[in-house]
């Protein structure tokens, strides 16, 4: 029977790029594979046919030799197939573990070294620190202490006693992975010796028992700009967990939290103070002062005939702006405050303000006006 043209078993033109070849095959070799064509006694040899195929059209070489001279190219002693015949004399083993690289390559680390890794990198760390809101404004340098893992000073981080260099683990010989035959299946497995590592120590370090890296507190200073609010992660390069037998390290996450403020609070960049009021400051108008996040005093008129809720607004009196020029504004709330614990005098001339502030109370009326007329709709 003649052999089928390679492309006509892919499914693709001559023109096909090397990504729609391979995207073909995995196309095919998934279709065509035995385990999902128990019931087809031609899928062996189908599948072989598009191992063969792709075996060829994968490789620049080949791909032009056969694209020339067409199957003759590797018969006959002019091209190279494996044990010097063409593609796909191998055995059904070996073609199926190359389709096995080439579907699960990227799960399984791929052909040629699979999970092998020399020193691996260290873990990231997370430090939660509480700033109050003063120190949010200004910013501020502040030293904490990190538990986390540093290298090994007496093995400097190799993991073997003396500094000595970790050898070749000899049962996956360095690849980090070890291939089990299966009858037709070929079965790849991380190398139990070396944990896929690809490399062994003959003398751990009794200091820090084969890991290369030790439990230790370091203190650090920490720059916190002013801005920063709850939520803002800073990152510190290089500051993490160890990396394992000489690996870099890992990075220092540092989450900031702002601690609430008993006069101020926050939005953004700006603030908010709620200041209490007398009731005869808010009726005559008049002059209070406030505080301002940097310490100061601030005047604010409060103008006749003041409500509670009123705000009045002091520009760039609030927070600095985090990543940016300029400053959020203060927002100054009043709270009209009734007076409590009156002297029987007080009551009395509060009875006669009362009786004399018909026309003060321009709200009060107004509301009271509504809901008569509303009662009287009510009994029409």
């Amino acid at each position: 029977m003649a052999k089928r043209d390679f492309y006509e078993v892919l499914d693709v033109g001559k023109g096909a790029s090397a990504d729609e070849i391979k995207k073909a095959y995995r196309k095919k070799a998934k279709e065509l594979h035995p385990d999902r064509n128990a019931d087809n006694p031609d899928a062996e040899s189908q599948f072989k046919e598009v191992n063969e195929a792709y075996d060829v059209l994968k490789d620049a070489d080949k791909k032009a030799a056969y694209d020339r001279f067409g199957h003759q190219a590797f018969e006959g002693g002019m091209g190279g197939g494996p044990r010097g015949g063409h593609p796909g004399q191998g055995d059904f083993a070996s073609a199926f573990s190359d389709v096995f690289d080439d579907l699960f390559g990227d799960f399984m680390g791929g052909r040629g070294g699979g999970g092998r890794q020399r020193a691996s990198r260290g873990a990231d760390l997370r430090y939660n620190l509480r700033v109050t809101l003063e120190e949010a404004f200004s910013g501020l340098q502040k030293t904490i202490n990190v538990p986390t893992s540093v290298q090994c000073g007496s093995c400097e981080g190799t993991g073997a006693e003396g500094g000595a260099e970790p050898v070749t683990c000899p049962t996956c010989s360095g690849m980090g992975k070890v291939r089990a035959q299966q009858g037709f299946f070929t079965v790849e497995r991380t190398c139990p010796t070396c944990s896929g590592l690809g490399q062994i120590i003959k003398n751990p370090c009794k200091t820090c028992s084969g890991q290369g890296r030790v439990e230790k507190d370091r203190a650090l200073s920490v720059n916190i700009p002013a801005g920063v609010e709850t939520g803002t992660r800073i990152r510190l390069a290089g500051e993490g967990e160890a990396g394992m037998r000489g690996g870099p390290n890992g990075d220092l996450y540092i989450f900031i939290e702002v601690a609430k403020h008993k006069i101020f609070e926050r939005d953004g960049t700006n603030l908010f103070c709620r200041v209490p009021v007398s009731m005869t400051n808010a009726a005559l108008g008049g002059d209070i002062e406030v505080p301002t996040i940097d310490g100061g005093r601030s005047r604010v008129k409060v103008p006749a005939g003041s409500q509670s809720g009123r705000q009045m607004r002091l520009r760039g009196k609030g927070m600095p702006a985090l990543r940016g020029a300029g400053s959020g504004d203060m927002f100054i709330e009043m709270a009209v405050e009734t007076p409590v614990n009156l002297t029987s005098r007080q009551k009395e001339l509060l009875r006669e303000f009362e009786d004399l502030s018909e026309d003060n109370n321009p709200e009060s009326n107004s509301f009271f006006k509504s809901v008569k007329s509303f009662w009287d709709s009510m009994k029409g």
